[in-house]
């Protein structure tokens, strides 16, 4: 029960108004990381890798565009997996899934004067790229509001299966990492975006979150503790 209480500290419990502007500030932070993590050019997330394959497949599309579809494609995985769950509120959940495919591009955009030649800046510019991807998942997280499609569907595939979480979403990235590699071999002739920065995503981003939520917790333990404090010293 203690372990519940200081978990739910963690969420955000103001005003609906503050908890999505927290939110949409959160995937546009997670936008500019992932902006940051592409140029770089040291590799990239699974779930990157393939909407970037996918844009020198078809440059036609934008990867903000991939992106969205990819999310629509899982939202309707979600409803095969467990059709009884799906109602039309999960329907919400392409708005953030469009405000991320629309940000994504944006900064894509913002970000492509960025062309680092030194190995060990693009190194760096991937660590804070993920940083900054980290940021905006933590925020995201605090908002506790709609989840993304692709999210929506690992948790699908928790309830109707009851595997552990955990290994759910290292299966679905894994396959997409495979997806992304086949489509790259098919289509290009070799494999793009899997580089070593793909596994330094996948360490990074979930230390940086550790981190941010044990920061958090600190800042507002201390916060909490001076309320008394200064209560005593105004009597």
């Amino acid at each position: 029960m203690a372990h519940e209480a200081t978990e739910a500290q963690l969420v955000e419990t103001g005003s609906l108004t503050r908890r999505w502007i927290m939110y949409v500030i959160g995937i546009y932070i997670l936008t500019v990381g992932v902006s940051l993590a592409i140029r770089a050019g040291v590799g990239i997330s699974p779930q990157s890798s393939l909407t970037r394959t996918m844009t020198l497949v078809y440059p036609a599309l934008s990867q903000g565009t991939y992106n969205f579809l990819l999310e629509l494609i899982m939202l309707f995985l979600t409803y095969l997996v467990l059709p009884k769950d799906f109602t039309l509120k999960s329907f919400a959940a392409l708005i953030p899934a469009f405000v991320l495919a629309s940000c994504l591009d944006l900064n894509l955009k913002l970000t492509e004067f960025l062309q680092l030649d030194t190995y060990y800046l693009r190194i760096a510019l991937l660590a804070l790229g993920d940083a900054l991807l980290a940021f905006g998942l933590f925020l995201m997280i605090r908002a506790n509001l709609v989840l993304m499609p692709i999210d929506m569907f690992v948790n699908t595939i928790f309830k109707r299966t009851g595997w552990k979480w955990g290994n759910i979403k290292t299966g679905f990235d894994c396959t997409l990492l495979v997806t992304a590699a086949l489509i790259g071999l098919a289509f290009l002739g070799e494999i793009k975006f899997i580089r070593e920065g793909t596994i330094l995503n996948a360490i990074l981003v979930g230390q940086y979150i550790k981190l941010y939520f044990f920061l958090f917790k600190k800042f507002k333990g201390k916060a909490l503790t001076s309320i008394p404090e200064t209560l005593e010293a105004a009597k």
